[in-house]
């Protein structure tokens, strides 16, 4: 039976994803950040090695909106990056056959023709209120395809638009 974890999954992705896996044939996981605190590695690690996942969706990140990104943009890039560094090493070190990563759209250019395509990704200049995410995004994107590609598997990153912000699965 597939164990399915959603990090993340009392936001508005998360739980999206929660009710729509609810009466699958699966076994979910979830843990609040009280139970499970992403930024920290070794906690996280332990998570993976004692729940044993094989499918991850990583909808977990610290969000704010546009006057919090733009008064606190370390603390943002700090927190999500160590959250998604934390799951994609554990998730490597499980062996997780699956793991689908959602970002925000900012990522893609201001006026990218829609629906937009994986290509137009950095590909024009970026909305103003938004302008580090999409290096935070980019780099988590570069940490993805590395921590894949250091797993000895055989596998692909891919960047894609859905409608409620960007997809990375590792297939």
């Amino acid at each position: 039976m597939k164990r399915v974890y959603v990090a993340g999954h009392r936001g508005l992705v998360g739980s999206a994803l929660v009710r729509r896996l609810t009466g699958e044939p699966i076994e979910l996981i979830t843990r609040s950040r009280q139970e499970l605190d992403l930024e920290n590695p070794i906690a996280v690690l332990r998570f993976f090695a004692r729940e044993r996942p094989t499918h991850v969706y990583l909808a977990a990140a610290k969000v704010g909106g546009i006057l919090a990104n733009a008064t606190s943009p370390a603390d943002f890039i700090r927190n999500n990056l160590l959250v998604t560094i934390n799951v994609l090493e554990a998730a490597r070190d499980a062996g997780v056959e699956k793991l689908m990563f959602l970002g925000s759209s900012c990522i893609y250019p201001r006026m990218a023709t829609q629906p937009i395509t994986e290509d137009a990704l950095l590909t024009g200049p970026l909305e103003p209120t938004t302008k580090r995410t999409p290096s935070q995004r980019s780099l988590v994107f570069t940490c993805a395809g590395a921590t894949i590609g250091n797993s000895g598997r055989t596998s692909s990153v891919s960047c894609q638009p859905i409608s409620t912000g960007l997809a990375i699965t590792s297939t």
